[in-house]
């Protein structure tokens, strides 16, 4: 088969990805706390991709050494996601500055222009997390220089709409910057959906997590590859007056056992022994250092498992460059069985 003409297209598709990122692919990797640290992040810049490090609480020190220890095992472009209610994000930005990391990725909440200003002052592109499309016009009018788009089907802390509908709403409405599609995306074909669509690249991180350079335990990459689409559900919240933050992840004991404390805490607000703001504090603190129970110490029965709907299409621990390698085939066949179609009509 050729697929000289579809490769070539495949490229048109995503050239202003491409181009904003500077790699051979417009993939992003997913930012996973624990996960998307040098050894990751390395291997997708180094496969073609776009390494992203995960900084969560990270202290600025940290954050500088893991990025000093990224460009040591890669000369390709990565980046930097940094959660904007960190208390330290200026700090924190201005280290990713003085080591003149090229991209900063602002996501768990919507930036302020300060901060979207500080970042672009010092010579880096800024991407943004859009949850609609007037958010999504408001941080391009602050500076954004490109967004991330990203469905209910993803991992980890969620908004509650389909990737899919996000895209419909905010894809033809935003062409000034490149739009990064992210959530439930596990395959080449849905990628060149996307990409017609309008989106200039996507974010994928379920997928990455089994790649052989992920630190991630092996009992959490097990799980990984045992589990459907149907196992990674979000947190389940009882009572409206006691908010959760809906949570993507795989069931285990300790998701059957959140709804338990939850009843829990519940029952004794409403029995008066407990004031509402403690037992709102207990059920927020329920989930503390449990994502890092599960991804360092290899706990995938009371550890978080957070992971997007793709997660059913994880089957193998691959290396990164077979992972992305076979996305890119993916997609060339997709646009290649499109011109079959074509010329056998």
């Amino acid at each position: 088969m050729d697929t000289v003409a579809p490769r070539a297209r495949l490229d048109e598709l995503w050239a202003k990805g491409r181009e904003f990122l500077g790699t051979e692919y417009a993939v992003l990797g997913g930012a996973m706390t624990w996960v998307s640290e040098r050894n990751l992040v390395s291997a997708l810049s180094n496969a073609g991709g776009f390494g992203v490090i995960a900084c969560g609480a990270m202290t600025t020190e940290l954050l500088d050494a893991e990025i000093a220890a990224t460009a040591e095992m890669t000369s390709a472009p990565f980046g930097v996601n940094l959660i904007t209610m960190h208390p330290d994000l200026e700090k924190l930005i201005d280290v990713c500055l003085d080591q003149n990391v090229g991209h900063i990725i602002l996501a768990g909440g919507l930036p302020g222009a300060p901060a979207i200003k500080r970042a672009k002052g010092g010579g880096a592109k800024v991407v943004c997390f859009a949850p609609t499309l007037s958010l999504a016009k408001r941080v391009v009018r602050q500076g954004a220089d490109a967004l991330v788009i990203e469905g209910a089907e993803a991992g980890g802390h969620i908004g509650p709409v389909a990737t899919s509908v996000l895209a419909q709403e905010i894809l033809p409405h935003i062409e000034d910057v490149p739009v990064f599609i992210a959530g439930g995306i596990g395959r080449g074909d849905a990628v060149v959906a996307y990409l017609e669509m309008g989106a200039s690249g996507c974010q994928l991180g379920t997928l990455f997590v089994c790649a052989e350079e992920s630190i991630a335990h092996e009992n959490f990459k097990k799980a990984f590859i045992r589990a459907s689409a149907r196992d990674a559900v979000p947190s389940v919240q009882l009572d409206p007056q006691f908010p959760v933050i809906p949570v993507r992840a795989l069931q285990n004991d300790a998701t059957r056992e959140f709804q338990q404390t939850q009843r829990n805490m519940i029952d004794s607000v409403q029995r008066g022994d407990m004031e509402q703001n403690a037992a709102q504090l207990e059920i927020e603190h329920y989930w503390a250092g449990a994502l890092r129970r599960a991804v360092v110490d290899g706990d995938v029965e009371t550890g978080s498992l957070m992971a997007g709907q793709s997660v059913g299409m994880v089957k193998e621990v691959r290396p990164a460059t077979t992972i992305i390698e076979n996305l890119i085939d993916e997609a060339v066949e997709a646009l290649a069985a499109r011109d079959r179609t074509k010329a056998s009509g």
